[in-house]
């Protein structure tokens, strides 16, 4: 349970980062790599909360 939640903290303050270097540069190649960790993160997210519902 403490992953998760450290997980959600983790994913927030990277989608904050994220559109905060957005709006600063739309086209900062940043956002791309920032967006990737994003995903990263969220499948990580995913997964574990699938294999808690098995």
């Amino acid at each position: 349970m403490k992953k998760i939640q450290e997980l959600e903290e983790q994913i927030e303050q990277v989608r904050f980062l994220m559109y905060q270097t957005y709006n600063i540069n739309p086209l900062d190649p940043n956002v791309l790599k920032i967006s990737h960790e994003l995903d990263q993160l969220l499948n990580q997210l995913n997964s574990i909360s699938n294999e808690k519902n098995k």
